[in-house]
């Protein structure tokens, strides 16, 4: 998974670069396979400046050109000879100066000094598509009179270099599958190496029901694949481009940018973990939501335009199922896999539903599995997301949709919970602590990497704790899973390689070979204790002495007939087992 270096910034406060928060997750087992530094725009927008057209007047030898004279903050204004057809003095312009680089995919180029069609030409006055920031070619970029002359384009568009850090994730940590749930780790690291941190995350507190001009209802027919199901609407949206802040977080992370509804449900599920999804509310038959299964070999076309049949045990999301709805209408979305090819919002899309949910992992794999189907929703999903995240992340969509798509909240939000989750409630010895880890950690420092790692202490003594652990972390549910995360906190090379290696050089002889059978034995049969007073009569008449006086090989042997698992027919005394 990709975790962007300033994107994690924006959660936890540190000042540790970019190849010591590698080191720094490495060692509590996020291992960080490489990190590679990128920009979102390629080139960096190096050599760029903001320019002022000072002069423009028609190329002498050219019908279409113009020679122009731009100020560059600095020096003596340069001379520019421009071919675009919206160039005109007073402009604020981005200016392409001599040895700059640019790309047009995978080809460079370099500004040079130049003559056109007779005239120098010291520079380039650039389009969108020319420097990467759009994909506009019509012509040249005109920015707002505020924009201030000498001033780098970078620092104006506020392109910044990133890092990409590749973190393996382990199929049991389904909590660090986020940049936030990175940072939870991040946090718990610095505060036990005592570096200043704090873990932040964006308030939802303005979130407000404006109207309700939309209500769609919801119905969880099956709560034991979705324990949790909420949605709500947004009415009078604009769907279009997303702005470059939220195009190059995605493009950084190796996302491309779709649309900016879109684009918001993919930035929650890389930011906190949680899949969403986006629906046309036109395309809701009914106005009502219905999450259920659906008879065997029913027909159902994804999003990547592949029809597929139906498993009695594929949760769906559905319309309400009207008599004159046809069935192929009725079924918007494969549960937590993958949505319907014509049920996610497009251009033409006015009104939302966005639906935000948990689902059982184990439903969402098996579907996943039987339709070859690995998506990030499901990813995330059969691994076992926050439960108690839900809400939260709704409520963070509907702010951002309504923000960066214009809008209305036009619901209550439909909150199905089957019953709310539970922390895990889990005991924890301090001696079993020290015996595990192979080291006496004082109890100060367990309770300090309990807390930092979110987990509650309800009960305390001087034996140990009594914790409740976050329902996210589904594979912390046991002392010894509390006290794994404790060390790897804790840090494992701050546990020291004894020194001294203790051992015997004493041999075992025949005696300690043949107490040990006695002892063997002799356990057999204490266990057995019943066993052989109600047997006794009968073993002793087999062998005609009592079996505690039975030589060695007989007491073995009889050990066996007492466990069943050897019969010995006759009464002779003789023979080898």
């Amino acid at each position: 998974m990709n975790i962007s270096y300033n994107w994690l910034k924006e959660y936890v406060d540190f000042e540790l670069t970019a190849q010591e928060v590698a080191d720094a997750l490495t060692s509590e087992g996020l291992e960080v396979g490489c990190v590679e530094e990128v920009q979102p725009v390629k080139g960096g927008l190096q050599g760029l400046v903001i320019g002022e057209v000072l002069t423009c007047v028609p190329h002498p030898n050219s019908d279409h050109m113009h020679v122009c004279t731009v100020n560059l903050g600095e020096g003596e204004p340069v001379q520019i000879v421009c071919g675009a057809p919206n160039v005109a003095a007073g402009q604020k312009v981005v200016v392409a100066t001599l040895g700059t680089k640019l790309y047009d995919g995978d080809e460079c180029f370099t500004i040079k000094k130049s003559k056109l069609r007779g005239v120098e030409s010291n520079g380039m006055i650039c389009a969108e598509d020319e420097i990467g920031i759009g994909t506009d070619h019509a012509g040249i970029i005109v920015l707002p009179e505020t924009a201030v002359p000498g001033t780098l384009a970078k620092d104006y568009y506020n392109i910044k270099s990133d890092y990409v850090l590749e973190v393996d994730i382990t199929p049991n940590r389904a909590d660090a599958c986020s940049h936030y749930g990175v940072a939870r780790d991040l946090y718990a690291y610095l505060v036990q190496n005592g570096k200043p941190a704090a873990l932040k995350k964006p308030s939802v507190e303005a979130f407000a029901v404006d109207n309700h001009d939309l209500d769609i209802r919801v119905t969880v027919e099956n709560s034991e694949a979705c324990p949790h199901y909420a949605g709500v609407t947004v009415k009078g949206v604009t769907v279009k481009e997303s702005p470059e802040w939220l195009q190059n977080k995605l493009r950084i992370i190796g996302l491309r940018p779709i649309n900016n509804v879109v684009d918001i449900t993919n930035y929650i599920v890389h930011a906190f973990g949680q899949p969403l999804h986006c629906f046309d509310a036109d395309r809701i038959k009914g106005g009502e939501v219905i999450v259920k299964t659906l008879p065997e070999g029913t027909p159902f076309t994804t999003l990547d335009g592949v029809e597929r049949k139906l498993n009695g045990r594929d949760l769906m999301i559905c319309n309400r199922e009207e008599p004159i709805v046809q069935p192929a209408d009725s079924r918007m979305d494969f549960a937590g896999v993958f949505g319907r090819l014509d049920s996610g919002s497009t251009e033409t899309t006015k009104d939302v539903f966005l639906e935000s949910a948990y689902f059982h992992p184990t439903w969402v794999r098996k579907t996943a599995r039987r339709h070859g189907l690995n998506t990030d929703a499901s990813f995330r999903f059969e691994r076992g997301v926050d439960p108690n995240a839900t809400l939260y992340c709704l409520k963070l969509a509907a702010l951002m949709v309504k923000e960066l798509a214009g809008g209305t909240i036009s619901s209550d939000i439909k909150d199905v919970c089957a019953a709310p989750a539970r922390d895990f409630r889990v005991e924890l010895s301090y001696g079993k602590v020290h015996a595990l880890i192979g080291k006496e950690i004082p109890a100060e420092t367990i309770k300090s990497i309990a807390t930092s790692l979110e987990m509650k202490i309800v009960g305390e003594t001087a034996e140990g704790l009594t914790l409740d652990v976050p329902p996210y972390r589904v594979d912390v549910q046991r002392d010894c899973d509390v006290i794994e995360d404790i060390l790897r906190i804790y840090g494992y090379n701050n546990v020291e390689i004894p020194t001294a290696l203790k051992s015997s050089l004493t041999t075992k002889g025949e005696w300690d070979k043949s107490n040990r059978l006695q002892n063997l034995v002799a356990e057999q049969l204490f266990f057995h204790k019943n066993t052989v007073l109600q047997r006794k009569q009968k073993i002793v008449s087999l062998y005609k002495e009592d079996p505690f006086q039975l030589p060695l090989r007989r007491q073995f042997e009889f050990a066996f007939i007492l466990e069943g698992l050897y019969v010995r027919k006759g009464s002779s005394d003789s023979g080898d087992i």
